[in-house]
């Protein structure tokens, strides 16, 4: 693994306690960061710090990333312990029911949208002030190639990515000219207990769409979302950076 510098940076990883948010946060703990977890499983929490075994270099918080006071109390809580937020990892989200748009509930449809869109919103508009006030951010948003592409039986989530997509480079570009940076990673299918709950017609169809006909590692989008969370990565923002084996190439 080669090693990025992170030294000395304080980070938040939403969905922190499992999949990808978990990846992320062994890659930036390797790299020297100390890391806020946030999920909304406080028994998750726990066991996630202690297999980390970081030490005071990691801070968790149960946050329902749906309701903007709990975010807003996560912020804080995360800023008094660390005296300074440098990352942000827009990762949590949800993947919902498997169905066609016209068998979908409005209450499926609208969890999805509040946990994978709205949620980002409610971090970004938690986090970004503190970074600004200090003239640097690095904030890396986890969408999905589904929100370039549409996956079939599942709009809510794809629409939920591609607002993540535009909000990234709607922040992106409001931000350009103070320091802090907002970039967000597109994945193919990634090997994760999500697809725990997805049927296996749904995985057959994402892998069949992957030039490489596998499924994507964890260990693999912690990497690119170390080296964007890093000072390595100074003149990109509002970008998207595909991470599909080849489904995605635009």
């Amino acid at each position: 693994m080669n090693r990025i510098d992170l030294n000395g940076r304080k980070a938040i990883v939403t969905g922190g306690a499992r999949g990808i948010g978990y990846a992320i946060v062994e890659r930036l703990l390797a790299s020297g960061a100390s890391c806020s977890l946030w999920d909304r499983d406080a028994e998750r929490l726990e066991t996630a710090a202690k297999n980390l075994s970081a030490g005071n270099r990691i801070h968790t918080s149960a946050v329902d990333i749906t309701k903007s006071e709990s975010v807003n109390a996560a912020a804080e809580a995360t800023f008094n312990h660390f005296g300074a937020i440098d990352i942000l990892v827009n990762n949590a989200g949800i993947a919902g029911a498997t169905k066609p748009v016209w068998e979908l509930t409005p209450a499926e449809w609208r969890e999805v949208i509040e946990v994978n869109l709205l949620g980002v919103y409610h971090c970004c508009r938690a986090v970004v002030p503190k970074m600004m006030e200090r003239k640097y951010g690095r904030i890396v948003n986890i969408a999905s190639v589904a929100g370039k592409e549409g996956n079939p039986n599942a709009s809510h989530y794809s629409a939920s990515k591609a607002g993540v997509i535009a909000l990234t480079k709607s922040l992106g570009k409001e931000l350009a000219k103070t320091g802090v940076l907002a970039n967000c990673i597109t994945p193919a299918v990634i090997q994760t207990e999500i697809l725990d709950n997805v049927p296996q017609s749904h995985i057959d169809y994402m892998r069949s769409s992957i030039p490489m006909d596998r499924i994507g590692r964890k260990e693999e989008a912690a990497a690119m979302a170390a080296w964007l969370c890093s000072e390595d990565c100074s003149f990109s923002t509002g970008a998207v950076f595909d991470l599909s084996g080849g489904r995605a190439t635009y």
